[in-house]
């Protein structure tokens, strides 16, 4: 997997050292891919990437090319994933930054 401008994200994943035949199967063995993408510290960017970039094979993100494909159906008016991913995680986790600071 080449790293390009803005996809330094990619050396962060907890795929990095898998074996591609892992991540690239059908049926049933999608769901061990799936696993894989479990607690990723960089499971939005990869998703974000394979639905910005249209990837049709393999687990990204935690997601099957056929549950992106769906995903795409639903929302064709997206123009970028990865702001629009970026700003739900940013959304999600300020409501849990703010009860840390309440408990301290």
């Amino acid at each position: 997997m080449a790293v390009s401008a803005g996809e330094e994200w990619q050396a962060r994943a907890k795929c990095r050292t898998a074996d591609p035949e892992e991540l690239f199967v059908e049926g049933a063995a999608q769901n061990r891919a799936k696993a894989v993408c479990a607690g990723c510290p960089v499971r939005t960017e990869c998703l974000a990437y394979a639905l910005d970039h249209r990837v049709e094979h393999g687990v990204w993100g935690g997601m099957t090319e056929r549950e992106r494909r769906g995903l795409l159906r639903r929302r064709p008016t997206v123009t970028s994933w990865r702001l629009l991913l970026e700003a739900a995680r940013t959304e999600h986790e300020r409501p849990a930054a703010h009860l840390r600071k309440q408990a301290c």
